[in-house]
């Protein structure tokens, strides 16, 4: 059997729940299922608001309208992302600012975000990669004195947490994704997360076209009609539907993947201590999710090498980002601040080892197949 680097998981209770969406004659959204997976995500973030979204990516564009974002307004955030963190706020008009990404923990370098603000600065859109958190005390600090919104990227985040708080609930807005990789999903999906009071009605106007619909089903208005900008960033009730199946298993799939990261952690340890690989850095006051498990190879030729080797023996095992300073867009619509030497390092470093649900049966053969092929990988000239 070839082994895939991710495989969708189903709890069993998703298709009885879209049977049941179907049944209440209600397939658009804001119906039952969208509402049960807003209140979820409230409870368990704390947010004043969740608004279940297309995906990830439509949540961070609403981010972007919900900051007023003018053309030549600049954003702080990694280069080391996914390209919608930057092309949320490209489309409209903003300027990617990119810096560098710490070595432990391969989050934005909190340390350099305050000699990349300018004048034409409004927000900081911080990453926590692979669902470990930023150093979110000192990124609001910085943002604090000098008056820029914090938007969180919290894609590979759900139940993560830095000092207890859940990711995406500790800036002004936070963007999660429910991507068929993530730890709970829906196919495709995300959602906004709102701190507080501040941005929820607006938002609400946004997410549904522009309209003020939502306070026309609250009985807050006699009818409703187009009050501001806005887009169709609402899924339907099957997503919803899925999605909320998941929601109620997310702690038991959390501790799975847990369990299954600590055995990728275990099995990396002795490599490491003879300078094969580095295994990740998750600080003390961050708990994570274990959204995957990455391991960092000696150099480029080594990465390829072993993923071109795992893959012929039926184990598909990725590398990730490449760096978007570095991508025709990233240089035409971004800039840089400073050297970004951890970023081109790490980069073309790193492997994500397959993660997934159901995988257990087959670690130890993906481990004893990663074992031999980072020693022939490591000696070959």
């Amino acid at each position: 059997m070839k082994i895939p680097f991710n495989k969708p998981y189903m709890t069993g209770h998703e298709l009885p729940r879209i049977a049941q969406a179907h049944g209440n004659g209600h397939l658009a959204g804001d119906g039952e299922f969208t509402r049960y997976c807003n209140d979820w995500l409230e409870r368990d973030t704390g947010a004043a608001r969740a608004l279940l979204t297309t995906s990830c990516t439509a949540a961070l564009e609403m981010a972007a309208l919900l900051l007023d974002l003018q053309p030549g307004d600049e954003v702080i955030m990694p280069s080391y992302t996914f390209v919608s963190t930057a092309n949320a706020f490209v489309v409209h008009g903003a300027v990617p600012v990119f810096i560098d990404i710490r070595p432990d923990t391969l989050n934005i370098d909190e340390s350099l975000i305050e000699a990349a603000i300018t004048s034409r600065t409004r927000a900081i859109c911080v990453v926590h990669y692979a669902g470990v958190a930023c150093e979110m005390d000192s990124i609001m600090r910085v943002a604090h004195h000098h008056g820029l919104a914090v938007v969180e990227d919290a894609a590979q985040g759900i139940l993560s947490t830095y000092r207890g708080a859940k990711l995406g609930s500790i800036g002004e807005l936070g963007a999660l994704s429910f991507h068929e990789t993530k730890n709970i999903i829906a196919g495709e999906g995300g959602a906004l997360l709102c701190r507080d009071q501040h941005y929820v009605e607006r938002a609400e106007i946004i997410r549904e076209k522009g309209t003020n619909r939502s306070r026309f089903f609250r009985g807050q208005v006699d009818k409703y009609t187009w009050v501001d900008l806005g887009s169709s960033f609402l899924p339907g009730e099957i997503v919803a539907a899925f999605l909320s199946a998941q929601m109620d298993a997310a702690t038991e799939l959390t501790a799975q993947r847990l369990q299954i990261w600590e055995q990728y952690h275990a099995w990396a340890a002795p490599l490491e201590a003879e300078g094969l690989l580095r295994r990740p850095i998750i600080p003390e006051h961050c708990g994570h999710n274990a959204h995957m498990y990455y391991i960092l190879l000696p150099t480029e030729t080594v990465r390829s090498r072993f993923i071109a080797q795992m893959n012929e023996a039926g184990i598909s095992t990725v590398f990730h980002y490449v760096p978007l300073h570095s991508s025709p867009a990233g240089l035409r619509f971004g800039r840089v601040v400073g050297k970004l030497d951890v970023t081109d390092d790490l980069s073309i470093r790193l492997v994500r080892m397959p993660m997934w649900i159901g995988i257990q049966e087959y670690l130890p053969r993906i481990l004893d197949a990663a074992t031999a092929t980072i020693y022939r990988a490591a000696s070959s000239p």
